[in-house]
């Protein structure tokens, strides 16, 4: 039973991660148990375990839904992932190996390629967990996954402008050759320019 959960947990993650859960939506445990063909136990024990990690509400009574995050929350969220992402970047780069460069260098390519598509959330997300996983600190990676999660579930690249959007995309090749200079330094001023530039989009900036 645990490992029925823990699969409905990484499905229902990647599916919430990629947008086909939007923010707000709500989790049926019996319409979740038949599309995904498992009883409700591990679809329960999947939503907890999803609450825990702050993709999920819980409420009594009306069920489980997609987290919501007011403004403030959001503010709170960039406000860490800027005071930690730079820093796992930088710490991430001279620890990148040949093949994890050309990965990168790869997700960055398509990222430019397929623009405002379907795919872009899932490619943003393997970039940025490819940095955080070469960091090699578990505890900074913990604290990340968290925050780097809460924001994407309320990341939607159709609301970007295109100005906005390129330079997200442009930021993602910079770092890339950043890494390959070997100049963390460089890749963590544009880790901080590439946040600043998204949280301007999703909630207007600073306060």
């Amino acid at each position: 039973m645990r490992a029925a959960a823990e699969q409905v947990a990484e499905s229902l993650r990647d599916e919430i991660l990629a947008g086909v859960f939007p923010s707000g939506a709500r989790l049926g445990e019996a319409e979740l148990a038949g599309r995904l063909s498992v009883s409700r136990t591990p679809v329960r024990e999947a939503l907890s375990r999803l609450a825990a990690e702050g993709l999920v509400e819980i409420q009594p009574n009306r069920g489980a839904r997609v987290v919501t995050r007011t403004p403030d929350e959001l503010r709170e969220i960039f406000e860490i992932r800027l005071r930690l992402e730079p820093y796992a970047v930088c710490r991430a780069v001279p620890r990148l190996t040949a093949r994890q460069l050309d990965e990168l260098d790869d997700l960055a390519t398509t990222m430019v390629t397929v623009g405002r598509s379907s795919t872009l959330v899932d490619l943003n997300r393997c970039f940025h967990g490819l940095f955080i996983d070469a960091a090699g600190s578990p505890p900074l990676a913990q604290a990340l996954r968290a925050v780097t999660h809460a924001a994407v579930v309320h990341q939607n690249f159709h609301d970007y402008s295109e100005d906005a959007l390129d330079r997200s995309l442009r930021h993602h090749v910079e770092m890339v050759a950043a890494a390959r200079a070997g100049d963390g330094e460089w890749a963590e001023a544009i880790m901080r320019a590439h946040l600043c530039n998204a949280r301007a989009t999703m909630i207007g900036g600073r306060p």
